[in-house]
């Protein structure tokens, strides 16, 4: 395995009229679709990683296997840009379903849950380099970040998403089945850039009482330096 470059530490805060942001969590994405008949096996391994607090999962619903029968009801074309722009960054030659991306470094198959365990398991030793506070006040989020060493270009991304929902599959590779999905991303913006060497701070507005996660990551698809979730 290649060194990991870098994970993150979090911070726990409280601010009055806030909520906690969670502590030291792994950020792992799935790259999934409903019209994929191996993902189910993902899908539940990424559920069940939402009741440990030192990760956090993000399911992003892609749209290439919507021509097969089934259009999945949460792909986003940016979540399939989103993986190519991984492939390019990892030296990958093609982006497939179920994978997974811990910390946005390294990939595995989404429904091998050893090397996805392995995965995060090794992202939580490396020492962090940034450390990122997050707290809501209302409709305002409150963003802090700074680093013990020059990281490089950050962006700062703000990522929303729907906790679970179950959907009836009619056709496709998945027809006749009830399936259950979790941590569906519906929005994923990059909100702001840091040059990612001292301190930064912003802030941006939230609406809904939907999830929130802020994310530095560098930039072109580069590693996931920090993360926090208000939930």
């Amino acid at each position: 395995m290649r060194h990991l470059l870098s994970c993150f530490t979090g911070v726990l805060i409280f601010c009055a009229g806030s909520v906690f942001a969670q502590q030291s969590p792994v950020v792992v994405e799935l790259y999934t679709s409903q019209g994929c008949s191996s993902c189910p096996t993902a899908d539940a391994l990424l559920a069940e990683l939402s009741a440990r607090d030192d990760v956090i999962p993000l399911a992003l619903h892609v749209d290439y296997w919507d021509y097969i029968g089934w259009k999945d009801r949460y792909a986003i074309p940016a979540f399939t840009a989103r993986q190519k722009g991984y492939a390019a960054a990892l030296g990958n030659r093609s982006i497939y379903t179920p994978q997974m991306i811990v910390n946005g470094k390294h990939d595995a198959v989404g429904n091998r849950p050893k090397d996805v365990a392995a995965l995060i398991k090794a992202h939580k030793a490396v020492p962090t380099a940034v450390t990122l506070e997050i707290s809501r006040n209302g409709g305002m989020l409150n963003i802090r970040a700074s680093s013990v060493r020059n990281v490089g270009p950050t962006e700062i991304e703000l990522v929303r998403y729907i906790p679970q929902e179950s959907v009836v599959i009619k056709r496709g590779e998945n027809a006749g089945r009830t399936l259950p999905y979790s941590h569906i991303v519906t929005d994923w913006n990059v909100i702001g850039q840091w040059n990612g060497q001292g301190s930064f701070s912003t802030t941006a507005r939230v609406t809904g009482n939907a999830p929130v996660v802020v994310l530095v990551q560098g930039s072109n698809y580069g590693p996931i330096f920090a993360a926090a979730r208000l939930r």
